[in-house]
């Protein structure tokens, strides 16, 4: 299974298999790194440029990969941006003015495999709980599991408070609440 850099499992023995399209193709097939950050690997730029900034790896006639592959591309970054865990499918709630701690973290699945260089960023999200069970065991993230009773009692605090905002309140009706608090 493959490992952070401190020894710990990311849960996937290929993170490829966890790889949707790349963040940098456009819609059209072509390489938006090459053209946004060509000041970085220059020659890479060149290269897409003398194709019109096709994408290498993605066969615009199929809408598909072509004999190439993800690992193939020295600038792939695939994240995911479901917020969703993908692990056990508990959904985000944020809250906008609070400062609470995600139910979601940012769960990356590669590494530098020489330990010094990045090899690409393969990022998908998972729970917090999930999150610690991969990090700190066997766990999978092809595990079929359902979420923790600890994640669906946050999700549930953070829906009761987002529902009681739904109910109407005038500003005297809350003022004269604090005051009597006082």
């Amino acid at each position: 299974m493959e490992k952070t850099p401190q020894g710990t499992s990311v849960g996937v023995d290929d993170p490829y298999e966890f790889a949707g399209l790349c963040d940098y193709l456009t819609g059209e097939g072509t390489c938006r790194y090459a053209f946004d950050h060509y000041e970085h690997d220059p020659e890479f730029a060149r290269e897409r440029a003398a194709d019109d900034y096709e994408c290498h790896v993605v066969d615009p006639e199929s809408d598909g990969p072509c004999s190439t592959s993800w690992a193939d591309c020295p600038h792939f970054r695939s994240r995911n941006h479901d917020r969703e865990c993908v692990r056990c499918g508990l959904e985000e709630k944020l809250d906008a003015h609070s400062d609470e701690r995600p139910l979601l973290e940012e769960h990356h699945l590669s590494y530098a495999s020489d330990g010094e260089t990045l090899t690409h960023e393969i990022t998908v999200y998972l729970c917090r709980w999930c999150h610690a069970q991969v990090h700190d065991s066997w766990a999978r993230i092809t595990d079929d599991v359902s979420p923790s009773p600890a994640a669906i009692a946050a999700l549930e605090e953070r829906r009761g408070r987002e529902m009681g905002e739904f109910g109407f309140e005038t500003a005297a009706e809350r003022y004269d609440g604090d005051e009597e608090e006082k």
